[in-house]
Order: structure tokens, then sequence, then C-alpha cells
């Protein structure tokens, strides 16, 4: 057999069952799109930014859960690309970044579109490659599956010079496709003092992170979870490892928690973490992060244990692994004081969300869109107060349904995140809250949508501001608004029709329920317009740098 090395690129690909790639093409790495156009199983999704390919790679990857691949050409192609890399990384997201380069002979004489890529990835991927020759392809983008789908998932990086991606050579066979390394072994003697110290435990809290859906482990958690009968709080990435009305739920922990699950944390005398990483907007204040608790810790990433938070117990496992070990040991318990406590706490210290029955109000869009979804749905959004709130908020059911940028904080990433999911899940219904702020960062891919007439829902959050900003400018800098109110208003119903989307505003219809229905109703994309008070806070909120007691709520302060 003779191939290119571009043609060994998009052969290997296909063989590793890659069916839709997002990117860009551009003079470094056409010979790989030369490639591509001959492919009769992948096909391309032409975004119109570096960085929105490379969230539309995210969006395939967090719902389905397998690496997904985009390209990028060389120079501005690669700069462009890094923030939704990065953004994959924090998440541990396995996406595959494949760019061009520069031919060798060129590197390090400031070619035309010439950038280190390799070195400027090294500090934001979980590993990267250089390919010197096409015989070494052979060898990388098996590894780079393998490589991403071990242990904690992460995103990878390829950069393929254009003269290896032209080279011609003859080889025999295929290599073996890459797969995941097996898990670690468990250390049984862990396990027992883990068991022990549930047992024991009084008032236990089970605290899930993105590691249990990472690892596809959400059954055996709630099965944990229902067997020790402990309340559980979630992390923003951890949201849909248990459904949100489970009886046991308390909903996310942290900044915007609602305040009886900061509370509880307060209480609790055994936290048992699983997939979780301890990050600062769910701890606040490290060291009155459940003062009076001891800690199990069990995470497939050993950087991870004792990083921020000391264990008694930590484990370093696979979740699946570790639970199907830990829970023969692990007496099952009923209803008990610490449960009775815990519904005390709802009592007195419960979340509160203004105007849940009005449509058009911050909240009640989102409760509205949420009991009108049917059948399968995922959520996404951008970063800022709509994300807060849906993340308070959306009734949440199942792993993979909710996507969102938790570690970077990356605005721009729900619009090319929701073409993602839908791309991967054609019959289903992606609905997309973002900002009047985020949109605004990627909102070129609103034709992306449009040219694979996508069925998403695009529901902008429109105050007018940098919401989140303008919030804590006001609680935490005396009301000194800066940089965070916007001049001019955009007319994004104008914009989206620009791009050929249908468009609507809710603060102008006279039955925004009718609307929203017939919207969700209607297969397709469509973007809707939703005005809000920019003076309406998103609440509870942890000071910055402040304990998670220390919570403010909404009578607290006069907005």
């Amino acid at each position: 057999m003779k191939y290119t090395g571009a043609e060994i690129i998009i052969k290997l690909l296909e063989r590793h069952g890659i069916r839709q790639i997002a990117g860009i093409p551009g003079g470094a790495n056409l010979p790989m799109y030369d490639a591509l156009s001959q492919s009769e199983s992948i096909r391309h999704i032409l975004a119109r930014h570096e960085q929105g390919a490379g969230f539309i790679a995210q969006g395939q990857a967090r719902v389905t859960g397998r690496p997904a691949v985009f390209f990028a050409t060389s120079g501005p192609g690669a700069t462009n690309a890094i923030s939704a890399v990065a953004d994959a990384k924090l998440d541990s997201i396995p996406i595959i970044c494949i760019t061009g380069q520069v031919p060798q002979n060129m590197i390090g004489t400031d070619a035309f579109q010439e950038i280190d890529t390799y070195g400027l990835s090294v500090p934001i991927t979980k590993h990267n490659y250089f390919a010197r020759s096409a015989k070494e392809l052979f060898e990388i983008i098996p590894d780079a599956f393998r490589v991403a789908m071990s242990g904690r998932p992460g995103p990878i990086w390829i950069d393929v010079p254009k003269d290896v991606q032209m080279e011609l050579i003859e080889f025999d066979e295929w290599p073996v496709n890459g797969a995941p390394d097996p898990s670690p072994a468990i250390d049984m003697r862990s396990i027992q003092d883990a068991a022990t110290m549930i047992n024991e435990a009084k008032r236990p809290i089970v605290y899930v992170g993105g590691g249990a859906i990472h690892s596809g482990a959400s059954e055996s958690v709630r099965a944990l979870i229902e067997k020790i009968n402990a309340p559980a709080v979630m992390t923003l990435m951890g949201l849909g490892a248990l459904p949100t009305r489970h009886p046991l739920s308390l909903g996310m922990l942290g900044m915007h928690a609602a305040p009886f699950t900061n509370h509880a944390l307060e209480e609790c005398d055994t936290l048992i973490a699983l997939g979780a990483r301890f990050d600062d907007r769910a701890t606040g204040k490290v060291a009155q992060f459940c003062p009076d608790a001891k800690i199990v810790h069990i995470d497939i990433d050993a950087s991870e244990l004792n990083k921020i938070k000391n264990a008694k117990v930590g484990i370093i496992a696979d979740l699946n692994d570790a639970i199907e070990a830990l829970s023969p040991c692990i007496g099952p318990k009923g209803s008990n004081d610490w449960n009775d406590r815990v519904d005390q706490l709802k009592k007195e210290h419960p979340m509160y969300m203004p105007n849940l029955d009005d449509p058009t109000s911050a909240y009640g869009i989102i409760d509205h869109v949420a009991g009108m979804l049917e059948g399968e749905t995922y959520i996404t959004t951008d970063v800022g107060q709509h994300q807060m709130r849906v993340a308070q908020a959306y009734p949440f059911e199942r792993p993979r349904q909710w996507l969102t940028s938790g570690g970077l904080g990356t605005m721009g990433f729900g619009l090319p995140a929701g073409i993602g999911a839908a791309l991967e899940r054609p019959e289903a219904t992606v609905v997309c809250f973002t900002g009047d702020g985020s949109i605004l960062m990627n909102i070129q891919e609103l034709i992306t949508a449009v040219e694979e007439n996508l069925n998403l829902k695009i529901f902008v959050c429109n105050n007018n501001s940098l919401g989140l900003v303008h919030q804590q400018q006001d609680l935490f800098y005396e009301k000194r608004i800066f940089a965070a109110n916007y001049s001019r208003a955009v007319d994004f119903v104008k914009i989206a029709e620009g791009f050929q989307m249908e468009s609507y505003d809710l603060g102008t219809c006279i039955d925004p329920v009718s609307l929203i229905a017939n919207v969700l109703a209607k297969p397709g994309p469509a973007l809707i317009n939703v005005p809000l008070d920019v003076h309406h806070k998103v609440f509870p909120m942890v000071p910055p740098g402040g304990a998670n007691s220390e919570m403010i709520l909404r009578d607290k302060i006069t907005a």
C-alpha cells in the first residue's frame, strides 16, 4: 500500500471511528483537506473560527464520551484553537486537535504563518506530538487516542508539517487502533479503611464531581448513595450524575449553591469525594470547607489526592472499580437523624428563585423551557449569570445532558458546543442558554448551525452588559460599574436573520409561552432574545475568597 502522510491521517481517523470533523482549511493543512475530501465516511463541518471548531469537537466529545477531532492550519489557526484546547484540559474532555505546520526545512525561519505550536500547546494538553515523518503517524495517531481515553481524559495536539503530509510511503499493514490503558489496581486495604469510615459516619455527604460522568460511573455512584442513604452534592461538572429531583440530591455546592446545601456541608462529619477535585468555586475558603469532616477521596488522577484538602483515605482508582470493591463492605442505612436534619435545613435555608411563573424573567425562561422539553435533550451554556441560574434551576436527569465550561469558564463556549452536541445527536433537541456578552465571542457559528440545519435553540439572556462582572462590581467594588455596561444594544434578532436563522424577541411578543413552545416544537435552529434587567442578580453568592458559610443572600442586599 502507498499513501501520503495526509492520507494516512484520514485513514487512521476513519479506522478509529471518527465520522465528523470540524475545522478550517489553510495553506499548511491543505494536503489533509485534500485527503479528507476523498473520504467516504468522514463529513467535514466548516466552522467560521478555529476556537469554534474546537468547541464543536468538545460538544461532540462531551455527549458521546469518545474522542472528537478538529482541524486547524498553522500560525493563527493554531493560536485561535488554544482556548478551546485549554478549556478541554481543565474539564478533562478528550479532543484531538490536528494542525498543519510549515515544512520542516522552514521551521525557525519566521516563515509565513509559522508558530511554535508544539511549545505553545505543552501546558494546555494532556499530551502533544510533532510528526517528523509520515511513518511516525502510524504510532502517533493510535497513541493519541490511547492517551486521550486513558485514566483522566484530556485533549491531545498533533502538529504535522506540510512536507510530512505530502510524503509518500509504502507499508504492508495498518497499526492496531489505540485503546484505553487498563485501570490501576485497587488497594483493598484502603477500600476497607474507607468502608469503615463510611459505616461509622453519622452525618455523611457524597461529593460528586465530573469524574463520575467521565468514567461512566453515574449508576454506580447512585447505587452507593442510595445504599448508604446519604445526601449528595454535585460540582458544576458533576450535574446530571444524580438526577436533580432525586430525594437525596442537594444539587450543586459552592459559590452559587442553594443555602441549605452549603449549610449541610458545614455540619457533615464524613465527606465521600468521588471524581471531584476540590475546586475553589466548590470549596470557597478551603480551611473552612467541611471543617469537621473526615474525607474519603477516590479519583483516577493521583495528582488530585491531597492537593487541596488532605484525605484520611485516598484511593487512586476508576470509580466503577472502586465502588464495586467498596459496596460489599458497606452496610445499608435507613432513614436517620441526619436525613431529618438535612430536611430541616432545606426548610430553614431554602433556595429562592424569583418570578418562576414569568417566562420573560431570568429564572422563568429556564423553568418554562425545562417544562416544555420532551424526549432526548441536551443543555449547553456560556459563562456568567445565566450559567449559574441554569445550574441552579434546570432539572438534569442524566449524565452528559449538561455541557458547560467549568474550569476555564470560557465565554463563547455555548453555541459551538451546542452545534457539536446536535451533530452527534441529530434526533435530540439541544438548547443553548447564553448571554449577550458570551454569544458575541463566537456568534459567527450561527451560520454553521444553519448550514447543518441543526435542531439547536439559542436563548440569549440579554441584559446588555457583562452581567456577572456588573454584579461583582456592584457588590464588592462600591458600585463602581466600569467596562461592564454596553453603551449600545445589539439587535440579536436582526443578526440572526442575517445568518438566515429564525429569530424572535420575547420582549415584544404577546404570548411568550406559546412562542417558546412553538420554537421548541419546530425542528431546526432558532434564536430567541430574552431581555432582562441588569440589576437582577444571581444569588446566593459566596464573596470571592470567602467561605461558603459567608454566602450573600438576596435579603441582605439592596439590588
